[in-house]
């Protein structure tokens, strides 16, 4: 049974029965169910919290009274009398509880009771029926069905009674707080009611009560009005950012991140400048890109201007006597017509912002408005310059050049790096202090001081860096931008695509810099790189002196060669597989843990190149290109592989310009003897980046086994030729031999 089920129609039921279910531990589910059925039963049933209280001699006088003290356990007495005491049953009602009622009483009778104790519990029974549960009892029987909910331990006559309207058709859910003990000794078989298994339930607090459950929801309930309801958008301030201050702050909003339901700023704080003689070149530069990008931006110098009196004369305000009534009044005066997403955002920021300030020592409710009030008025003054036509996944730009004066403008920059907003706060003078305190805000230091009195809006305001410096980068920008010419090592980034060819284009794509293969591209200062992964099956025409030939002069200077299998195994020492399941955790690889570690291989390889490697590792687990992965620990060993790469491939991948010639791999398999797991690896993640890989396999055996997904493409150079002999490569031509056409048509 579900727990939903109590609120389904008794039309609708698959067993056409009142439930009657006791709860003995506690969840947040429970708790958000009992929470349901508690306003239910306060509304259109009955709640006991505690006992039912017995009868007062006034109660049993008025009984006296009306009723008089005959009694006869038979269901037409019981019928009679509940139709003079109970005149608003109608009768298929009055049956129902009359037979109920008989059928306890008959238990009792059984159990060895005497007619005396009968006629008692008789009378208290129609007692509490009159001045405890009369609401319902006019309800039974009806397809939307009447609740009790009872919390505390259960006496034996209230178990009867509330027996008696389960059978009548009133639904009853008993919460045990204390356990199920004392109840096991008045039902030891569970004849009345069924236990509610809790998945993963835990005890009820010793204080649990059903007024601190409601309070608790009530408050969760009013902090979604003022809060809004966390189903929509959320901000992700700096999680995406690389720590390089303007340079993530220009990066497009629309590429910092994939999820739909949240926005991504940046909140930074930049302290000193790192050259003086560039510092404002820069910053002109920066706002030049900003304007390019038709991003919204706001620029303050000194001091944010304090609200005017008609700013403040526009904020409609009343007297409050709570925090958060005086936050859900407020709130009324943000207003963003075009927008609900948008005005929500504000709405919460606003909340969230000044519940914080609540909480600093001495505030009060009256200095909290005046704050609040302050706080409007830059949001209505700001809102529209920032956020006019907002749509996700814009972010507007808020710069303050000197840094925060006064309480009121952090507050009012707290509240901006909470809405889809960058906020840059620029602080070139050190011996100006900004007081801004934030948790979420980021910081970079430096130690050059510098005045600077205004952020250079327009080029008139810049000083200009050297000659030099400028002359040299406007070179760059002239040959190397758009124009198939590139620098040494421009490019940091690189993808792979894997180009499918004939097997004789091979050999002219080989020794090609990448730039001129098929599909080479540059985007967004990322390369594309057209790479070979290819398997040659077979011998053309059986001639095995031509075959090892052809595979001489594809030997270049940037080849590696492996000419058996396997090459690498798990036997093999590998000083990092002991570390691999510290290095890759809940599916996440831990980069920094990597780089920190004594035993890290490739510290002294360029900073790009070591990132290209972990991205990459990143890339070969994440698309589970290896049979294993994520199901028998195969990634463990893909990261203790892809850290222990042989000195000669480190060597390669050092010097590899992204532009230029790529590294390869040749591997020779003769023999019936294959590829490890940990090869597959190897060639894999050398694949992956940027390396040629081309197999010469005679036999044409199957050498993919370890692969999930089909990536080499084969070609079928001739017959399947066994057991040929490696030979040796210094005796083998490194150029293939000239025809007699060559010699009589082809010079030099």
């Amino acid at each position: 049974m579900s727990l939903d089920d109590f609120f389904v129609e008794m039309s609708k039921r698959r067993e056409k029965r009142a439930y009657f279910y006791r709860i003995n531990r506690t969840s947040d589910v429970v708790e958000r169910f009992l929470y349901q059925y508690y306003d239910t039963a306060r509304r259109t049933g009955v709640v006991v919290d505690g006992r039912i209280a017995n009868p007062t001699e006034g109660n049993l006088s008025y009984y006296g009274e009306i009723m008089g003290m005959d009694f006869r356990l038979s269901t037409g007495f019981i019928a009679a009398s509940l139709k003079k005491w109970l005149p608003r049953l109608g009768e298929r009602q009055r049956e129902s509880v009359a037979c109920s009622i008989y059928d306890c009483l008959d238990e009792l009778r059984k159990a060895g009771k005497t007619e005396n104790m009968l006629k008692n519990a008789y009378i208290k029974f129609m007692c509490w029926l009159y001045y405890k549960f009369e609401r319902i009892v006019g309800r039974l029987g009806e397809n939307n069905v009447p609740k009790i909910l009872y919390c505390g331990v259960i006496s034996n006559y209230e178990l009867l009674l509330i027996t008696i309207l389960n059978r009548a058709g009133c639904d009853v859910l008993l919460v045990q707080t204390a356990g199920d003990e004392e109840y096991r000794k008045l039902d030891p078989a569970s004849e009345r009611s069924d236990v509610y298994d809790v998945p993963e339930g835990k005890a009820f607090p010793k204080d649990f009560s059903l007024r601190q459950l409601c309070r608790k929801f009530e408050q969760e309930e009013q902090n979604r009005k003022i809060f809004g309801d966390g189903a929509g958008i959320r901000n992700c301030t700096n999680a995406w950012i690389g720590g390089e201050g303007l340079a993530d702050i220009l990066k497009a909003p629309a590429d910092r991140g994939g999820r739909p339901d949240l926005f991504y700023n940046c909140y930074c704080r930049i302290s000193g400048v790192e050259d003086k003689l560039t510092y404002a070149n820069e910053l002109y530069q920066f706002y030049l890109s900003l304007q390019n990008e038709k991003r919204r931006v706001v620029v303050e110098n000194g001091r944010i201007p304090k609200p005017t009196p008609d700013e403040i004369m526009r904020i409609r305000r009343g007297n409050y006597g709570t925090l958060e009534q005086m936050l859900l009044d407020l709130q009324t005066n943000i207003q963003c017509p075009a927008s609900k997403e948008l005005r929500g955002l504000l709405a919460k920021a606003f909340a969230e912002v000044i519940t914080e300030e609540s909480k600093e020592a001495g505030m009060n409710l009256h200095r909290l408005l005046n704050k609040a009030v302050y706080l409007l008025c830059w949001i209505k003054r700001y809102q529209g310059r920032l956020f006019q036509n907002w749509k996700l996944p814009e972010v507007g730009c808020f710069i303050y050049m000197g840094g925060c004066k006064d309480a009121n403008e952090a507050l009012f920059l707290k509240y901006l790096a909470r809405i889809p907003a960058d906020v840059l706060i620029l602080c070139p003078n050190l011996n100006e202090r900004c007081c801004l305190e934030d948790t979420l805000l980021y910081e970079i230091n430096h130690q050059v001081s510098m005045t600077l009195e205004r952020f250079p809006e327009q080029d008139v305001q810049i000083h200009i860096g050297t000659a030099a410096y400028h002359a040299e980068r406007e070179l760059d920008t002239l040959m190397y931008q758009d124009s198939g010419m590139y620098r040494n090592q421009q490019f940091t980034k690189a993808n792979i695509i894997l180009l499918q060819t004939m097997d004789r284009e091979i050999k002219i794509l080989w020794n090609n810099e990448l730039k001129f293969r098929p599909n080479f591209s540059t985007v967004d200062g990322i390369v594309n790189l057209p790479v070979i992964f290819a398997k040659m099956s077979g011998v053309k025409d059986r001639d095995v002196e031509n075959y090892w030939t052809l595979i001489r002069q594809l030997m270049t200077p940037e080849t590696l060669v492996i000419d058996h299998a396997p090459f690498l195994t798990a036997a093999m020492p590998n000083p990092l597989r002991m570390y691999a399941t510290e290095f890759f955790r809940n599916g996440k690889l831990k980069r920094e843990k990597i780089k920190s570690h004594p035993g890290y291989p490739y510290a002294f390889l360029r900073e790009e190149m070591q990132e290209h490697i972990l991205d990459k590792l990143e890339v070969l687990i994440e698309q589970r290109l290896i049979k294993g992965t994520f199901e028998n620990g195969t990634e463990y060993t893909i990261v203790s592989v892809a850290l222990n790469l042989p000195k000669e491939a480190v060597r390669l991948l050092q010097q590899f310009d992204f532009t230029k010639r790529n590294p390869k791999l040749i591997y020779l398999i003769t023999t019936e003897t294959l590829m490890s797991p940990e090869d597959s690896i190897y060639v894999t993640f050398l694949s992956l980046l940027g390396f040629d890989v081309l197999f010469y396999v005679p036999t044409g055996y199957n050498i993919e086994n370890h692969f999930n997904k089909k990536r080499m493409e084969e070609h079928q150079l001739g017959d399947y030729m066994y057991d040929l002999q490696v030979p040796d490569w210094n005796r083998i031509p490194s150029a293939a031999r000239k025809s007699w056409r060559d010699k009589i048509f082809k010079r030099g």
